[in-house]
This record gives C-alpha cells, sequence and structure tokens, in this order.
C-alpha cells in the first residue's frame, strides 16, 4: 500500500521539527524489498520485463558484449528514455552466434572471471549524468571508450535513459520525482533479469556529478520507499519477481560529487553559509530581497538546532547568535570550521610550490579554462588568501593551517554567485522551480521554509520599492495545493526528492527505506552553487543514522566539477573505490 500522508513520525524531537519547518510529513538477499507492493502485476503492458538473451552483439577486439535499447518498463511513458544499455566483459558470458550473422545468444558463464570478479561477483556500476536535474539520454550506439576503464575493472556497467526537466514536452513531464523513478525501474529490472544476467545485485553502485549526484544521493538513501510506489507502477516497473516475491531498489553504494541536494531548505542554507556576507545585487543595502537574505539566515538556524545532528563523538551540533553577522557561534559554526581547516590543511600536504591555480572558465565539460596565478611559497598564497582580512594563518613550524572565521573564508574563496531564493526563486526563474514543475515551462514553488519565511514576513517587504504583491505567501500555497498526474502535491515529491527526508528523525521518513551502506563524497570547496553545509548535513545525516562506510572529503581550490584530492583521477579513484566496498 502507499504510504499516506505521511502518517508516522519518529520521536518528540521529529514532531518538533515537523511542526516548526513547516514541512508535511509524508525498506533474505541484501536487497530484498522489505515493503509490500500489493502483488500488482508487472508483466502486462506494451513491453515485456524479460530480458532477451539472443539479442546480444559483440565487440571482439575489446571482448565485450553490449545490448542497447532494452526497456526497462512495461509502460514507458517516454520509450525513448525508459530504456537501457549493458555492457559485459566477455568472460562472463558464453555465447553462439544466431543465424543472422550478427548477434549472440548468451547465457552466463559461472567459471568466468576478470581479476578478482567472477559473473556472480562483479560490481555493477550506473551512470547518473543529469546536471541540473536534467534527462539522462539513453545510449543509441556502441563506444567502447565510454565504458573501458570499468570493463577492464570487472565491472559491469549499466546506462540507464531517465527523464529529467529537460526531457518535457507539451504532454509529458519529466520533473521530479521522474528521474529518480525511472533509475529506480531500471534497478528493479536488473533484479527481475537477475538469474540471465551476470553480475551481483547486491553490489549495485550509483556515480554522477551535481544534479546527478544529487538524483543517485536522494535513490541511495530512498531504497524501497513506498513515496516512489504509485509513479513505478504507473509506468510498469519490477514490483514483483516472476514468482510474486517483491523486488528492490534499493542500491550498494553511492558516489556523489558536488550534490544539489536537500532543495527543500537550500534558500536558506545558501544566505547563512555565503548570502549573509554579500552586499550587492539582490542583497544590496535597501531591497527586499536583502532583508529576505537576513531573514532566511536566521531562519536556517533555527532549522539547524531542530535536526539533532551529532558529530562523530555524539555532540550536539547547534548553532548560537554571535555578536556580528547570523548565528555565527555554537558547536555547528565550529564544526563547520573544522571542516574548512581540514581541507586547507590537506591541500597544503599534497602541494608543492610553487603552485600555480587555474581557475574554473566553465561548466564541466565546456572546455574552457579560466585565468591561472602562480604562488611562488606557502607566505605567498596566504597572503593572497588574506588580501582583504586575516582569516587564515600558517604556523610554519608545524606547517599547519587554521581558519578564524566563516565570513573571510567565504569571501575569499566562496562568495554568492546565485541570487537571493537561490533555488526556491521568488519569481520562479530558478532552476529547481523547473526541477518541481508540471511539465514544460511550468515552474512552481515547492519550498514550505521558503513560504514560511515569506508568510512571516511580507508586510515588511512590501515598504520595499522592489516588493511586488505577487512574490507573497498565496503564490506558494496556490503551487503546494496543485497536483501531478499521480494525484500527488508538491509536499510528495519534495520529501522523495529529499536524503534527510529519509535519514534525519526529523522527518516522517525515517528508517521507511533501505538506505546504501556505502558512499563517497566529494565536492569542491569553493563552489558558489550550494553551501558547505548541503554535503556535510549528508554526511552527519549518515553517520548519525548508523552508516559506517561514509568517504568524504570536501576539496580545497575546486569548484563545482569532479573534485578529486591532489588532483586524482576521478574514474580510478570511484574504482578503486567499489573494488574496496566490495570487500567489507
Amino acid at each position: 500500500m502507499d504510504m499516506n500522508r505521511r502518517s508516522v513520525i519518529r520521536g518528540a524531537a521529529g514532531a518538533a521539527a515537523l511542526t516548526a519547518f513547516g514541512v508535511a510529513e509524508g525498506a533474505g538477499t541484501a536487497f530484498a524489498a522489505t515493503t509490500s507492493s500489493s502483488g500488482t502485476s508487472t508483466t502486462t503492458g506494451k513491453y515485456s520485463l524479460e530480458f532477451d538473451s539472443s539479442a546480444w552483439s559483440y565487440d571482439s577486439t575489446n571482448d565485450i558484449y553490449y545490448q542497447i535499447g532494452r526497456t526497462y518498463v512495461t509502460n514507458p511513458a517516454a520509450s525513448d528514455y525508459e530504456n537501457l544499455s549493458i555492457y559485459v566483459p566477455g568472460a562472463y558470458l558464453t555465447a553462439t552466434v544466431n543465424s543472422d550473422g550478427s548477434t549472440y545468444t548468451a547465457t552466463v558463464d559461472q567459471k568466468g572471471t576478470v581479476g578478482k570478479y567472477s559473473a556472480a561477483t562483479a560490481p555493477i556500476v550506473v551512470p547518473v549524468n543529469t546536471p541540473g536535474y536534467s534527462a539522462q539520454s539513453p545510449a543509441t550506439s556502441y563506444s567502447y571508450s565510454n565504458v573501458s576503464e570499468h570493463l577492464a575493472a570487472g565491472f559491469i556497467y549499466v546506462w540507464p535513459g531517465m527523464r529529467g526537466t529537460s526531457s518535457s514536452t507539451s504532454t509529458l513531464t519529466g520533473d521530479a520525482p521522474w528521474g529518480v523513478t525511472d533509475l529506480k525501474a531500471s534497478i528493479r529490472y536488473l533484479r527481475y533479469n537477475r538469474s540471465i544476467l551476470p553480475g551481483n545485485t547486491d553490489s549495485i553502485f550509483l556515480f554522477g556529478m551535481s544534479g546527478g549526484g544529487a538524483q543517485d544521493t536522494v535513490a541511495g538513501s530512498s531504497g524501497d520507499s513506498p513515496l516512489f510506489f504509485p509513479y513505478l507502477r504507473s509506468i510498469g516497473a519490477a514490483m514483483d519477481d516472476a514468482h510474486g516475491r517483491p523486488l528492490s531498489d534499493a542500491v550498494a553504494g553511492v558516489m556523489a560529487w558536488c550534490p544539489i541536494t536537500s532543495l527543500h531548505e537550500a534558500n536558506l542554507s545558501y544566505e547563512w553559509n555565503m548570502g549573509q556576507f554579500a552586499s550587492t545585487d539582490t542583497r544590496a543595502s535597501g531591497t527586499w530581497t536583502s532583508a529576505y537574505s537576513t531573514d532566511l539566515a536566521n531562519a536556517w538556524a533555527k532549522y539547524l538546532n531542530r535536526l539533532d545532528l551529532r558529530d562523530e563523538h555524539g555532540r550536539r551540533l547547534e548553532l548560537t547568535t554571535s555578536s556580528s553577522g547570523v548565528y555565527l557561534g555554537g558547536s555547528y559554526y565550529e564544526y563547520l570550521i573544522s571542516v574548512i581547516t581540514t581541507s586547507l590543511n590537506d591541500f597544503l600536504g599534497y602541494t608543492t610550490f610553487p603552485y600555480t591555480y587555474t581557475t574554473q572558465g566553465g561548466p564541466p565539460g565546456s572546455g574552457s579554462t579560466g585565468t591561472s596565478t602562480t604562488y611562488e611559497t606557502v607566505a605567498d598564497y596566504f597572503d593572497y588568501l588574506n588580501t582583504d582580512s586575516t582569516w587564515a594563518v600558517y604556523d610554519s613550524t608545524t606547517k599547519t593551517a587554521k581558519v578564524l572565521n566563516l565570513e573571510g573564508f567565504v569571501n575569499s574563496q566562496k562568495s554568492a554567485s546565485k541570487p537571493v531564493g537561490a533555488f526556491d526563486g521568488y519569481s520562479r526563474g530558478q532552476t529547481e522551480n523547473g526541477v518541481f514543475g508540471l511539465g514544460l515551462d511550468t515552474p512552481k514553488h515547492f519550498a514550505p521554509l521558503t513560504r514560511d519565511v515569506i508568510a512571516a514576513n511580507q508586510t515588511k517587504y512590501a515598504t520595499y520599492s522592489d516588493w511586488e504583491s505577487s512574490y507573497d505567501a498565496a503564490a506558494y500555497d496556490s503551487d503546494f495545493a496543485e497536483l501531478d498526474d499521480i494525484g500527488k502535491d508538491v509536499a510528495w515529491r519534495v520529501d522523495a526528492y529529499n536524503p534527510l527526508y529519509f535519514l534525519s528523525p526529523a522527518f516522517g521518513g525515517y528508517r521507511q527505506s533501505q538506505v546504501a551502506p556505502h558512499w563517497r563524497i566529494r565536492t569542491g570547496i569553493m563552489q558558489g552553487d550550494t553551501a558547505n553545509t548541503t554535503e556535510i548535513n549528508v554526511l552527519l545525516a549518515l553517520q548519525n543514522y548508523g552508516i559506517r562506510n561514509v568517504d568524504f572529503a570536501t576539496v580545497w581550490a575546486m569548484a563545482h566539477t569532479q573534485a578529486e584530492v591532489d588532483n586524482g583521477d576521478p574514474t580510478t579513484n570511484f574504482i578503486d573505490w567499489v573494488e574496496s566496498s566490495v570487500t567489507k
């Protein structure tokens, strides 16, 4: 059965948090589903869920079997997206050529091995390349270079298409939660066919960056969540196996670079972390948005204090008021400063001077480079860091640095690059307004925390000349009341896309899903795309949940990119991490 509107709140702290946040409430083998799928048939529809073992193609040069364009649901809403490709090292299959001379019928070779893996133990890796929560186009032709490193490591590579904001049309929507829904459906398809496919479906690892990192973070925290069931059923996903036993969409691991996630609170955290230190454009004195920025920052501190986050020693992390700035005190503030300090010291440990820094000239993959500056000595570098104020000091004896305050760091390294209302824009103009829209060119408000700040302060905002009545709380209420094609409101959809909804006892989805046991999170500490607190709170929530294998780093001198310590190679490091995770 579908979960009712989050009727269960975990504990008094959760109840208090939900009340204060203004957020509505809302699972043998390692990944056997633990939540009933109501026995709904998954074998009827336009397409079959049965994988065709007689339709393999073969790359004899590289010894790779592959299939492209396998539809993974029975009733796809967008068949041009809802299909996947699978790439398998040749050792894992025994094949015979078909009468057409170009395709093969193959069965799993239980004795075949690649390195340390067999057909039964090989990890399955799944890319989630959805910047800005866009669609991931499925493969339409074969290219070995796209998958070569993963296959050489003995992995099986599954590339699913999935809908997103860029796939919306005048008649079909790809907005949330369809991207993660399609991703989950592809995982269910693999488990439905696990008896005839090589690979260990208990070792499925997702990897993605930015919006892709966000969506694999959501998928990794929401395994088998009933919030997705009505969406999965509507497209004919594999809810049960051929014997009527529930299937799972939980995964073993998540690799997330710069995940733009926790959108329900992102407006608030952005202003507390960065916006409160800016004074230009929408944060210029005399604008209603400057007052709005301060109010959002204050609201975030109150929200944060109700999450009951703890550090590795069990110390409660919270913010307290400060003599200057907005809530720049308390154990959470100290923890954030320690994370920034660790990042800087790690950088100093692997960096040789003279050091040349080149700015990121454009988004990842753009091929654009920025300007370069060379710092001859560590002292020169710290002179640069402290150009406007002294916020970082270096001890040449111990060769370690100390970060003194958040304001200096932000003004030097992480200035706000987005306007106030960075995610749920007051005029619905931000990318994420489209993520929670209802189709092509229909952006919507989605953040109750933001709505509550507007409602509490709109009389004050109306005294500013740049305020418009269309920005008031009524606009949010109107959008919140609209239902999608499945009959769900925006609160349901936002919960489904909020990893903390599943990881934090402050929300009704706590311990109502199967959370991935292995995580690797890497971010560029300089990115202006989201607050430092975004990835830090996911880290803390995972650790507080009891997840032991969380490999986290926020990388100095890196922005919004596949950030790796010491300029390491993202693919190599991902492969190494998967290999270490499957042995734990």
